[in-house]
């Protein structure tokens, strides 16, 4: 269980987003009395539930008062539980909340500024007690995204990023939801060869037809070290999902391939993959 705690603005929502995406369940301004009966649930029978981020902060009006009992209750039952606590200046905080118009939780009755040091006065006891300070005022969103995935992806199933490989036809128009598109029709198409007209890509023979043009190795093999050199550094990113579609007019023969291929290669390297061939069964 990790506890995500720390000053108002820096960036609690999105270290839960980036949990949540390498496979921990989330749940944001969670009641800090309301943890055990939480708890309780988790380990009801039939629950799946391993691995839990929680964010906790001054939202919750009895948080600061309450947390040193109910942690300590949790730490009792046996539970490893862990504390993020997030951080950033003053100055920096500041111009979170004008970027982003909202009323600071901690009110004084004054400025965000006096907002902040009182805020930062009443968290000084849980910032001594964390296991992982991190200050985010040199942080974009994709930076500490990064840290987080790369401090707790060993602990998370799913950690890796999954890859959509989607095959298509551009006669039925091109997906809206990919994030890399390869046209492909420079491709020998089967389907001028009568024998194979009737056939997808699926079927050995078309298979075989498409992969031994030396037009399409060469392509493959370029698409193969383009990919391997891409898709860490997505991952690096934090990015969850990425869908990679390809196109050829039909849908039914080359871009089916390209897919099958790709995705034998990609699983050898250990990524997590899943296809889908959109149009196959389109007359």
């Amino acid at each position: 269980m990790i506890i995500i705690t720390g000053l108002s603005g820096s960036g609690k929502s999105t270290v839960a987003k980036a949990l949540e995406d390498i496979g921990f369940f989330c749940v944001d301004n969670l009641p800090v009395n309301l943890l055990p009966r939480f708890l309780d649930l988790m380990d009801t029978k039939g629950s799946d539930i391993t691995k839990v981020a929680l964010v906790m902060d001054t939202r919750s009006r009895d948080f600061l008062e309450e947390y040193g009992r109910v942690f300590h209750q949790v730490e009792e039952s046996g539970i490893p539980l862990e504390i993020l606590y997030l951080e950033a200046s003053d100055d920096v905080l500041i111009n979170r909340f004008k970027t982003t118009r909202r009323l600071h939780p901690v009110t004084t009755g004054g400025s965000v500024r006096d907002s902040i040091i009182l805020e930062r006065k009443k968290f000084k006891d849980i910032r001594h007690k964390a296991s992982w300070v991190v200050d985010t005022s040199g942080l974009s969103d994709h930076q500490l995204k990064e840290i987080v995935v790369k401090r707790f992806s060993e602990l998370a199933d799913g950690a890796r990023m999954i890859i959509d490989l989607l095959s298509f036809g551009y006669k039925y128009q091109t997906p809206s939801d990919a994030d890399l598109i390869f046209d492909i029709r420079f491709l020998p198409n089967p389907f001028f060869v009568p024998e194979l007209k009737g056939c997808t890509g699926l079927e050995e023979p078309v298979a075989h037809y498409v992969l031994e043009n030396p037009v399409t190795r060469e392509f493959l093999q370029k698409l193969t070290d383009f990919m391997e050199f891409l898709l860490p550094l997505y991952e690096k990113e934090g990015k969850a999902y990425l869908t990679v579609a390809f196109g050829c007019t039909g849908g039914k023969h080359r871009s089916v391939v390209i897919v099958s291929y790709l995705e034998g290669r990609l699983r050898k390297n250990g990524f997590i993959v899943r296809i889908r061939h959109r149009d196959i069964d389109k007359v």
